[in-house]
């Protein structure tokens, strides 16, 4: 396989974040399967996690007519959003901050983001600039909430979130929740854990093969509210390949499944929903002692207009959309 090339930076809101490859006018068109999946786990009563699969598209909404066709008309481009978010500070407090860092990112990309079916070139840094400061508005949204509700204070969340369009992903990250991209039997992660034990571990005070059972490997430095308003938003883009397997996941997973066993489960399960289903009841067979969190997304070159098409919603019919580290197995 060829190495993945990705440009990353671990920034604040205004820096910008500088260049990958540039997509070309001749990459073949991808269609997409995802498939999102949340599981109190066996020892949590309670679930603070949340998640997203949505797409974005531009489609003409039919009122009313005399001719015979569908109500919804969408066009062929369309983009794709996945996210993660793991809530904490007690049950109220996390369960809502998840909740909110989600809805925050919603309003911010049907209200202000603009690249919902196509770019430029140049405009790819300036994608990433939008999900950093729509990172930062959820950070002041939930920061806000717990000042007025004494109840909340403290309260945060980790959110991860991938972005694609056509063959360009986009990732934001805040947290320990993990986004990783399985090509050809390689399983890479995307995203660094912001933990005080990863930050150990870079630094030379703690052995990368004692980090995993570290008393301190919960203790989360950068999160979306919390105790904090110093936000640093960790951003990444790259190109997607045809047979390319899109993974975001809360620690709920991560922390009862090694990375090679998260890649075996990728490796054996042919559907992204498959995938999902399995690396839940793997993790609740682990223990399950959090609340386990996946989103799966599967990237396949369109063999036809109608491959493509049919992809849009993960085949929820478009009538519906107003309600709206490295491992290998080979």
């Amino acid at each position: 396989m060829s190495s993945l090339e990705m440009s990353s930076g671990d920034t604040d809101v205004n820096r910008d974040v500088v260049g990958a490859a540039p997509l070309s006018e001749d990459h073949p068109l991808l269609s997409v399967r995802s498939f999102g999946l949340t599981d109190a786990g066996t020892v949590r009563a309670t679930n603070e996690d949340q998640f997203l699969v949505a797409v974005l598209l531009k489609a003409l909404h039919v009122e009313q007519t005399s001719i015979p066709q569908r109500r919804m008309q969408p066009s062929q481009d369309r983009s794709h959003l996945f996210v993660v978010a793991d809530g904490m500070g007690g049950h109220a407090g996390g369960e809502q901050a998840s909740a909110m860092a989600i809805n925050s990112v919603e309003s911010y990309v049907l209200g202000a983001f603009k690249w919902f079916a196509q770019f430029r070139d140049p405009d790819q840094d300036q994608v990433l600039a939008d999900f950093q400061t729509a990172l930062s508005e959820a950070n002041a949204r939930v920061l806000a909430e717990a000042k007025d509700w004494p109840e909340l204070r403290g309260m945060g969340t980790t959110l991860t979130l991938a972005y694609s369009l056509n063959d360009v992903l986009f990732v934001a990250h805040v947290g320990d929740s993990r986004c990783y991209l399985r090509r050809q039997g390689i399983l890479d992660r995307l995203t660094h854990d912001h933990t005080l034990v990863e930050e150990m571990v870079r630094n030379g005070t703690v052995a990368i093969e004692d980090a995993a059972n570290h008393r301190l490997r919960h203790v989360i430095t950068n999160a979306v509210g919390g105790s904090s308003a110093n936000l640093k938003v960790e951003v990444h883009k790259l190109l997607l390949e045809g047979g390319d397997r899109l993974l975001l996941c809360s620690d709920g997973v991560t922390g009862m499944l090694s990375d090679d066993e998260i890649n075996q489960i990728l490796h054996a399960a042919d559907k992204s929903e498959e995938a999902c289903r399995e690396l839940v009841a793997r993790a609740n067979e682990a223990g399950g002692r959090d609340n386990i969190t996946v989103v799966v997304a599967d990237f396949h070159i369109a063999t036809a207009e109608t491959d493509f098409r049919s992809s849009v919603m993960n085949e929820v019919a478009l009538e519906q959309l107003p309600q709206v580290t490295r491992n290998k197995v080979s």
